[in-house]
């Protein structure tokens, strides 16, 4: 309403202006015109017969050839056209100030809306989305910062206990030189178990810090991804036994695909791990298929209690499925973020959904 006030008033002392301008010179011309047609003129006679001839006969040819209203016309509209520039001029820098101080509150968290003249609806329509695409940053960034550092807070906590009982049991080997041998292999097993435990949480921790700091750049090759799955597989025999899970693969053919080996099996790994962690059942399924284009890789499993908003925000940095920080499931978060900055760098698309009670992790990536 402020703005609006302004431009009216800026447009009625331009009227105005115009108004008192062209009174003036109406006036004035008529006043010359008057003196010229009925004064005489006798001292200029007088003292040069020749220019007061000259001068008469010129403003005779100019009054009667032209006009005298095409005098006043012309010097109206040399005056006008000065007015109006000045006029514009200042309705210009008026709306340019006014638009450079709202492109200030895009963000300023303290203006909720950005308001504009009408006549520049378009323009804040524009601004106010910006806000809201702006605000929203804020908040994920907000958010994403907060739950790094609770999860480096619960890390670090969590490093003392693998540690501790690694600390306790190797003393214990230490100290008892006769232990018994079944007695030595029970702990044995549990410091390998507190080791891979402790290897876990660093790798996680490493996983928080490098995750903002590092640029994934690919280092593309041609990939045997049949092949490439299976040893994955392979690889987690000992987690599957340990969890009682059963990975059952269903390839269609040979798929070969040009990209980065090393992150794709990452991608591939989490995804594994994630199964086997989460999965409410001792089945998890991996399927690949191919088109002229594309190659389709599945992996799916049974799971309880997940719900759509958890479905939107498994591939956001930091969220966390299970919030408990248990040795099985107490992971960084980033997992799934950093699966799909891989994929979609190797410009494929990986997605997420539940059927019933299945949960499927899609990874489309193009053959060539």
């Amino acid at each position: 309403m402020k703005n609006k006030n302004v431009i009216k008033k800026i447009i009625f002392s331009f009227l105005l202006r115009i108004f008192i301008w062209t009174t003036v010179i109406v006036i004035l011309l008529l006043v010359l015109i008057n003196l010229f047609n009925n004064l005489d003129f006798q001292w200029l006679y007088e003292f040069s017969p020749k220019i007061y001839y000259s001068l008469r006969g010129a403003f005779y040819y100019v009054s009667h050839s032209l006009g005298c209203y095409g005098i006043i016309l012309g010097i109206w509209l040399f005056g006008t056209s000065i007015i109006l520039f000045l006029y514009l001029k200042k309705i210009f820098t008026y709306y340019i100030e006014i638009i450079s101080k709202e492109a200030l509150n895009i963000t300023n968290k303290d203006v909720k809306t950005i308001e504009l003249p009408n006549e520049l609806e378009n323009l804040q329509a524009t601004f106010n989305i910006l806000k809201l695409d702006y605000d929203k940053i804020e908040l994920n960034a907000k958010d994403n910062e907060q739950r790094k550092n609770d999860l480096i807070v619960y890390l670090a906590h969590d490093l003392k206990t693998p540690l501790t009982s690694l600390i306790g049991y190797l003393s214990l080997l230490n100290e008892i030189k006769d232990m018994p041998s079944k007695q030595r292999e029970k702990y044995l097993k549990i410091v390998l178990e507190k080791s891979y435990r402790l290897e876990d949480l660093i790798n996680e921790l490493f996983d928080i810090t490098r995750f903002n700091a590092e640029k994934i750049v690919l280092k593309k090759e041609k990939i045997d991804l049949n092949l490439m799955i299976d040893q994955i597989v392979d690889d987690f025999y000992p987690i599957l036994k340990e969890n009682n899970k059963n990975v059952i693969t269903n390839f269609q053919s040979k798929v070969i695909i040009n990209g980065d080996s090393n992150r794709l099996a990452r991608v591939f790994n989490n995804l594994l791990k994630n199964a086997i962690y989460y999965s409410s059942d001792s089945k998890i399924n991996i399927e690949i298929k191919k088109d002229d284009k594309k190659v389709y890789i599945t992996f799916s499993n049974q799971v309880k209690n997940i719900d759509n908003n958890d479905l939107q925000k498994m591939f956001e940095k930091f969220y966390r499925l299970d919030n408990s920080r248990t040795s099985k499931t107490g992971g960084s978060g980033i997992g799934l973020a950093i699966a799909k900055e891989i994929i979609e760098l190797h410009k494929g698309n990986i997605s997420s959904k539940v059927d019933d009670d299945l949960i499927f992790f899609n990874v489309e990536l193009p053959l060539n």
